[in-house]
């Protein structure tokens, strides 16, 4: 079972979706929440959650106070339904905004127009890594200055390429699932 750990939709259960998905442990969520928190990187901020499946990663930002979340996977019923499920906890005044995307990442990304502070990407682990990689070449130009991107893969998988735009703050490691710690950087013109 997948919930929120905090925030106003704390203990609130997620449904999670039925086609090959891999939730985040609720330990790894708790680690990268924490340390978000200590970076002040929610608050307030516009959150992007890539591969969302359930949404259990943005959705935990807007609990903790994220003032926009976008979600997006190729099949968003189940995160549309969690988001509505979380959102009656919010509060009445300036509750978060949710919206949800039934898209392919990529071609979310290629389409974009806004820019996101904080960005979780947790692709499936089978994914192939040049998929990844032109993901996140596509996300550089849509960061805002300092932005955090929390990238998720198995610890068995080699590290992407980091493109223009993106360098690695640091990785950590637990069990089978590495975080990669990513943030913005200037585009070189």
């Amino acid at each position: 079972m997948t919930r929120i750990i905090a925030g106003f939709a704390g203990s609130i259960s997620l449904a999670v979706p039925g086609y090959g998905t891999r939730p985040t442990s609720d330990r790894v969520r708790e680690a990268i929440f924490s340390a978000l928190e200590a970076r002040g990187a929610i608050e307030g901020m516009r959150v992007l959650d890539l591969y969302s499946g359930s949404g259990a990663l943005g959705l935990e930002a807007a609990s903790r106070g994220a003032a926009h979340v976008t979600l997006v996977d190729r099949l968003a019923a189940t995160s549309r339904d969690n988001a509505t499920r979380v959102l009656k906890q919010a509060p009445k005044k300036a509750p978060p905004i949710v919206v949800t995307v039934g898209q392919p990442v990529l071609a979310f990304l290629e389409s974009a127009r806004e820019n996101w502070d904080l960005v979780f990407m947790d692709p499936p682990y089978d994914f192939d890594l040049p998929e990844i990689e032109h993901n996140l070449a596509s996300l550089a130009s849509r960061l805002n200055p300092r932005s955090v991107v929390v990238l998720e893969r198995s610890s068995r998988t080699p590290a992407p390429q980091w493109p223009a735009g993106i360098e690695l703050d640091k990785r950590k490691d637990y069990g089978d699932t590495t975080i990669y710690w990513l943030t913005a950087s200037p585009i070189p013109a």
